[in-house]
């Protein structure tokens, strides 16, 4: 599958990916600030943002998406940061092919199995919104706060919502394979042995996505990594502290 990229600057590659129910627009403004330093590609995963549909959507095909991005553009010894989703898809890659790698960072996901009943509830919501039937995206938002109550999640998901060619409200993500495959994401049954390839992970301190006993694991599978917590963050880091973290960013890559 050919996947939607954004490309900005110029320097050693860093590939990008976003979380599920993301997309590469919630990382433009940190993509383009690091782009002063390297060639940045913001990517959006199969089923997510501008990216095609299809109803397979697992970490095996994800994983042969990005093999063939990185192959396409030529991409020698890759930089990758994942949040969320996207630090297990490049988890997976580093498992497969640590040789297209230099380095990794995965921020706050750890390499375990995580429930996915709250996606499932997320899901379930959107599908019985009739989209249709709205001609403003307050009277959507007023929908949602009936079963989403909190404000950010809400925002973040609505980051999704456009205009289709009937001029009618839509979601970029595939919500039907999504609700059909979401388990298939639940998973870290990919990684069975130690990876080679240095590796940053970022704990948001007020997050319960990476905890204490993780680290023992961390460790065993990723000899060569390191943890770092940023205080003060949640789960979406690159939303609570950016500067801070294309700091870490810039200077791990650098050593």
């Amino acid at each position: 599958m050919k996947l939607f990229s954004k490309i900005y600057g110029k320097g050693d590659s860093l590939i990008i990916l976003h979380g599920l129910f993301g997309m590469s627009d919630n990382w433009n403004s940190i993509g383009k600030r690091l782009s002063q330093n390297f060639e940045v590609h913001l990517l959006d995963l199969r089923n997510h943002g501008r990216s095609p549909h299809h109803s397979e959507f697992n970490y095996e095909v994800m994983n042969e998406d990005l093999k063939e991005y990185i192959q396409d553009y030529s991409l020698q010894k890759a930089i990758i940061l994942g949040h969320s989703l996207g630090g297990k898809v490049a988890m997976n890659l580093a498992s497969n092919f640590p040789s297209l790698l230099k380095k990794m960072i995965v921020i706050d996901i750890a390499p375990k199995e995580y429930s996915v009943d709250f996606h499932i509830n997320i899901l379930d919501t959107l599908l019985q919104l009739k989209l249709n039937k709205y001609s403003h995206r307050d009277k959507i938002d007023l929908e949602l706060q009936k079963s989403i109550k909190d404000h950010t999640v809400r925002l973040f998901l609505m980051k999704n919502l456009y205009r289709n060619q009937e001029k009618e409200f839509a979601w970029r993500f595939n919500i039907y394979a999504l609700k059909d495959q979401i388990k298939n994401i639940s998973t870290a049954n990919f990684i069975s042995h130690k990876i080679d390839v240095e590796t940053l992970f970022i704990k948001g301190e007020k997050s319960n996505h990476i905890t204490l006993d993780d680290y023992s694991k961390i460790n065993n599978y990723f000899p060569f990594s390191s943890i770092k917590v940023i205080k003060n963050t949640g789960h979406w880091v690159h939303t609570n502290e950016p500067l801070l973290l294309e700091k870490i960013v810039r200077n791990f890559i650098r050593d």
